[in-house]
């Protein structure tokens, strides 16, 4: 298997990038959704620097499994439960009882989700510089 990982690293940085427009727009959901995406391609770019493949959608549980030398903390884990959950419901219409996904996200979580999504890029790419 080929190491994609600056790929996947780069994709990571203009999704995070996305993210923080977003919020300048008020699409506060598109912001919530890039920053999940970011955070999660950063972590599969781990992966593949570590010649290992990576399934599924979930940051926190992509991290909590990544081999123990890669030293995860249990609160950066913590903090990528936050964004996990912005993976659906910030695109989709049915993730509510009524109305659509840009009447619920607010620019605090907006912020808060590109934050951690930083945090985890920064993880990741000392992962990679490693």
């Amino acid at each position: 298997m080929a190491n994609r990982s600056g790929d996947w690293m780069k994709q990571a940085e203009a999704d995070l990038r996305h993210a923080r427009n977003s919020i300048s727009l008020k699409d506060f959901e598109w912001a919530c959704f890039s920053a999940q995406q970011a955070a999660e391609k950063a972590v599969k770019a781990a992966y593949q620097q570590l010649h290992a493949e990576a399934w599924g959608h979930s940051v926190s549980i992509l991290l909590a499994n990544l081999p123990p030398a890669t030293n995860v903390s249990q609160e950066l884990i913590e903090k990528a439960k936050v964004i996990d959950k912005h993976y659906i419901p910030a695109r989709y219409p049915n993730g509510f009882d009524t109305g659509a996904p840009t009447d619920y996200f607010t620019e605090a979580e907006g912020k808060t989700a590109v934050e951690i999504a930083g945090e985890i890029i920064e993880f990741c790419k000392n992962l990679l510089a490693g």
